[in-house]
């Protein structure tokens, strides 16, 4: 990690979206389910260098949320704190679900 890089910290809710996403693909397949999980984390690791990765969030939500397509898939929703250079992964959520 840089010294202008971001810390990346993953919200309760969103280690238990994480999971629920894991166990349901590894109903079918046990390794890829492990696989992708991996990769969700990975590709959110991008915003700790590129915090404004993502578009600021739907009509409705908050000002300060931001999403990013993680998968085609799967979004990922965060908010960026800058005064503690912290990137909150808050949700990750199945494009065919409701938002935050």
């Amino acid at each position: 990690m840089t010294a202008k890089s971001y810390r990346i910290e993953w919200r309760p809710m969103a280690c238990e979206d994480l999971r629920a996403i894991v166990r349901y693909i590894g109903k079918d397949n046990p390794m890829r389910a492990k696989h992708f999980g991996q990769e969700l984390r990975d590709k959110t690791q991008l915003l700790a260098q590129r915090p404004e990765l993502g578009r600021i969030g739907r009509p409705g939500l908050p000002d300060w949320l931001r999403e990013v397509v993680v998968d085609p898939n799967y979004i990922v929703f965060y908010r960026v704190l800058a005064g503690v250079r912290t990137v909150e992964i808050l949700r990750v959520k199945h494009a065919a679900q409701k938002t935050p």
